[in-house]
C-alpha cells in the first residue's frame, strides 16, 4: 500500500527486542544473573495468582514438556514453587517465591526506565500517543519470547 510505512512491522519487532534486552539487563544489574528472558515471560503468567504448567506452556507457546523443564529450573533456582492446586488435585499451581517477586520488581523498574528513556527522546506526549495508538490495534494477550 503506497503511503504506509512498509517497515513498521520490522520496527515493532526491533522495539520488542529493545524492551526485552532492557528488562533483562535491568534484572541482571539488580543481581538476578541466573535468569534468561524466557524466565521473565513465564513470570508474567505466574503473577499474580500462579499458573499450572499447562497454562505456562500455552502462554509461552511451547510444549508442556518444555514448560515443565522451565518450571523445574525456576524452582531449583528459587524463583518459583509448586503448590497444591485449589481445585484440581492432579495439577500443581506454580507461584513466584519472594525471590521471584523481587526479580519481577526489578523487571518493573527496568520497564519504567525504558519508558522514561523513550520519553526523554520522543517527549512524553509522543510516548503517550504511541501507547494509545498501539492499544487501539494490539490485542492484549500472551507475551512470549520470539526466540529461546
Amino acid at each position: 500500500m503506497p503511503g504506509y510505512a512498509q517497515d513498521l512491522p520490522l520496527l515493532l519487532l526491533a522495539a520488542a527486542a529493545q524492551v526485552t534486552d532492557a528488562i533483562h539487563s535491568g534484572t541482571v544489574a539488580a543481581g538476578f544473573t541466573d535468569i534468561r528472558p524466557s524466565h521473565g515471560f513465564a513470570f508474567v503468567r505466574m503473577a499474580p495468582d500462579g499458573a499450572t504448567v499447562v497454562e505456562i506452556a500455552d502462554h509461552l507457546g511451547v510444549t508442556k514438556q518444555a514448560a515443565s523443564q522451565l518450571v523445574d529450573e525456576l524452582v531449583k533456582k528459587g524463583y518459583a514453587q509448586r503448590n497444591p492446586h485449589p481445585t484440581d488435585a492432579r495439577a500443581k499451581l506454580i507461584t513466584l517465591t519472594e525471590r521471584g517477586w523481587a526479580c519481577t520488581r526489578a523487571a518493573d523498574a527496568a520497564m519504567a526506565r525504558f519508558t522514561e528513556q523513550w520519553g526523554a527522546t520522543l517527549g512524553p506526549q509522543a510516548v503517550t500517543d504511541l501507547r494509545n495508538a498501539l492499544a487501539r490495534v494490539v490485542v492484549p494477550g500472551r507475551v512470549r519470547p520470539s526466540a529461546w
